[in-house]
């Protein structure tokens, strides 16, 4: 028998006709191998298609800007929105560093908001006593408001943007993790002033790298596309009246995007399938519990990652021997240089129990990451003001993430989930 595959928790793959092979190849066959071209403004075109078109049949009017990953969207829309050195952003604390770290690029203050039970995503009633407790203290309102589509799970955008319209707040939905989520039909990342989708390797789709933002106007569409190609002024030479940046995409990654627009629909297909398929397996597999959308029919989630908890109750194997040893290298699929570390332990980590599951699991040939330690609890964000009711870290002790991308089968997830019950002792 052969060695098990590694089973990762979400790697896109491309088309089965190989269509992104088709628009790399023209893209390097008219020398368009720059960050711009034929195939950027299609793909701005088709995500905009798909963007626009609700579940009833009715279209919006978005208009969108292909950048170089969805961090450099977060900082444009933020610019977009006036934010300036001593401004306030409040932002989801659920979530990963790409929501916050580009309100400091700007000399900016987080203010981080914390999760409800539900969706696990920013609470509309923690959001708007931050703004009231904040205009209060400072003379002035947030600038912007961040809320995160976390595990592609839907947030509650109908109240947030009627807190957000109440002060005047302008929106920067975060849709990273939820490319193709709705809520009552509308696609995650049109509702507010702006919207954020990533093309990194993990995502729904992918260019390799990547990423795009969702414009309400032309206006604030020419304006991002501007500040992303260096802020160039109407010259015949280069005059510039603002700092501009180089983010825009590559028209070889943006042909990627064109042929992963075509298996768009069916990633998403294969991820909520998965989901249904956990949930059946898991269902009598005591103190693991899968987190679900809420039942109210509006909310759609992709399920770009299947997430669940493990009660403290629950007994692992090797679960005496968590947090033993210093991690040398990158966890999992996590990609990059990291930090040494003189301990293994912090002050906010998940319970041994879910430590000893992740290792167990690894040995399995399985990755089982923790979900995102909030942002709050992050010792860069030591000072940063946070409103928190202690959901975010009490689920960033229970939870973990499970493989859902492209390529995990149903014989894949039996086999994960026959892993989980091994774990478990009796």
């Amino acid at each position: 028998m052969s060695e098990r595959k590694t089973i990762y928790l979400c790697l896109a793959h491309m088309s089965e006709e190989g269509v992104e092979q088709k628009y790399v190849k023209e893209a390097f066959d008219t020398n368009w191998v720059v960050p711009m071209g034929p195939n950027v403004n299609a793909f701005e075109q088709n995500l905009a298609d798909f963007s626009n078109k609700n579940t009833d049949g009715s279209m919006l009017d978005r208009k969108v800007v292909c950048l170089s990953a969805g961090t450099a969207a977060v900082h444009l829309a933020l610019i977009a929105c006036g934010v300036k050195p001593g401004d306030e952003v409040i932002v989801q604390s659920f979530t990963f560093c790409a929501s916050s770290h580009p309100i400091t690029y700007l000399g900016a203050k987080p203010v981080f908001v914390d999760s409800e039970r539900e969706t696990w995503n920013m609470d509309p009633e923690l959001l708007e006593k931050a703004i009231i407790e904040r205009k209060e203290l400072t003379g002035k309102y947030p600038k912007a408001i961040i809320p995160v589509a976390l595990y592609g799970m839907p947030y509650q955008i109908d109240k947030i943007m009627a807190i957000a319209d109440k002060y005047g707040i302008p929106v920067i939905e975060d849709a990273a993790e939820g490319m193709g989520s709705r809520f009552n039909g509308q696609v995650l990342g049109t509702f507010g002033r702006f919207g954020v989708l990533s093309f990194n390797g993990n995502k729904m789709i992918t260019t390799s790298g990547g990423g795009a933002l969702i414009c309400r106007t032309p206006e604030d569409a020419n304006e991002i596309m501007w500040y992303a190609t260096q802020a160039r002024d109407a010259y015949p030479y280069y005059e510039h009246t603002a700092i501009g940046y180089n983010y825009r995409m590559s028209n070889v990654c943006a042909g990627i995007g064109r042929g992963q627009m075509t298996v768009l629909d069916d990633h998403i297909a294969h991820h909520k399938h998965v989901q249904d398929l956990y949930r059946e397996l898991l269902k009598d597999v005591e103190g693991v519990t899968l987190h679900e959308q809420p039942a109210d029919s509006r909310y759609d989630s992709n399920f770009w990652l299947c997430a669940a908890t493990l009660d403290p109750s629950v007994k692992i194997v090797g679960q005496e021997n968590a947090y033993k040893e210093v991690i040398k290298s990158a966890v999992g699929g996590a990609a990059g240089v990291i930090k040494a570390v003189d301990s293994a332990v912090t002050d906010c980590q998940p319970n041994d129990n879910v430590e000893a599951l992740r290792v167990f699991m690894l040995d399995k040939k399985v990755e089982c990451r923790p979900v995102w330690k909030p942002m709050h609890k992050q010792p860069v964000y030591a000072d940063a003001v946070a409103y928190v009711n202690g959901v975010s870290e009490e689920i960033f002790k229970v939870g973990f993430c499970l493989p859902a991308g492209p390529y995990v089968t149903d014989d894949d997830v039996h086999y994960i989930v026959d892993c989980i019950k091994e774990a478990i002792v009796k």
